[in-house]
């Protein structure tokens, strides 16, 4: 089973629930931060790391001895990561570019090979039998998703895997929650909790995944999230109290199921609740 933690926005509380529920486990798991933008799970989960690779992405190299400006690559590119301008060399822009492979296949005169872009790089580690994973995008690069899908790569299929998705409802979202059995909708109950939450069951409804919700900081705020949830008909499987004690072991990086080990059996009881959520899904969809 794959389960994807996510929020419609930052700060609710997402990586919180994906690392205490993948340490509450008593199997092996794994745990995949993939919010490659800003990864933050390994400061509470404290893997030793055992390996780093890093991950590039294919993007043209034109070669202009050879290039005739014919303009195919131009007008097959939807990015515009190629420009073939009168009077000049056929310019690239690897930024720009997806990958998709179409320029070099369309160059009839064979002018254009493949050169590598750096995306960013993986590390991966274990702690006490969990498999954790996370990427780290390169400074100045925006394509996430080719990250965020090495990322995923690395996970065996012999066991459960808990993906920590970045916040919001954009492609390095949509890269993290996709092909996967369930997502666990963290949220909180404010305005703008709602608004984003609004959002984010948008997202996952249209991808056709099965999702739940962790209301966390009950109490800071109204019902109107659960009304939503209610009229929805989205199941809420956890209420996590708004509190200053979480707050503090947060600020310390450590974990909630450690410092207050009641949370343990909960975190294994929602773990439970996914499980009959993606059992019943399979069975309707029979």
């Amino acid at each position: 089973m794959i389960i994807s933690v996510a929020s419609g926005k930052g700060g609710t509380g997402k990586t919180m629930v994906a690392t205490n529920l993948a340490l509450a486990l008593d199997r092996k798991v794994q745990l995949l931060d993939c919010d490659v933008e800003e990864p933050n799970a390994h400061l509470f989960v404290q893997a030793a790391f055992d390996h780093r690779e890093t991950v590039t992405t294919p993007v043209p190299k034109i070669d202009q001895r050879r290039c005739t400006q014919c303009g195919e690559c131009e007008q097959i590119c939807q990015f515009k990561a190629i420009a073939v301008l009168p009077d000049t060399d056929a310019l690239t822009f690897p930024e720009l570019c997806h990958s998709c492979g179409g320029c070099w296949t369309v160059c009839p005169e064979n002018a254009i090979s493949l050169d590598q872009r750096e995306l960013g790089v993986i590390e991966t580690g274990h702690r006490n039998g969990i498999f954790f994973a996370h990427g780290r995008l390169r400074i100045g690069e925006a394509m996430a998703p080719p990250l965020i899908r090495a990322v995923r790569a690395t996970a065996l299929p012999d066991r459960p895997t808990i993906i920590d998705a970045p916040p919001g409802t954009s492609c390095p979202v949509i890269a993290a929650m996709k092909d996967t059995d369930v997502v666990l909708l963290v949220t909180e109950p404010t305005p703008f909790g709602l608004h984003d939450l609004q959002l984010a069951v948008g997202a996952v409804r249209i991808l056709d995944i099965p999702c739940a919700l962790v209301i966390n900081r009950q109490g800071a705020g109204d019902d109107r999230v659960l009304q939503y949830a209610l009229q929805e008909k989205i199941p809420v499987l956890m209420e996590i109290p708004f509190d200053r004690r979480f707050a503090e072991i947060y600020s310390r990086g450590e974990m909630l199921i450690e410092a207050m080990p009641v949370w343990a059996p909960r975190f294994r009881a929602l773990y439970r609740q996914i499980e009959t959520l993606v059992v019943y899904r399979k069975a309707a969809a029979r």
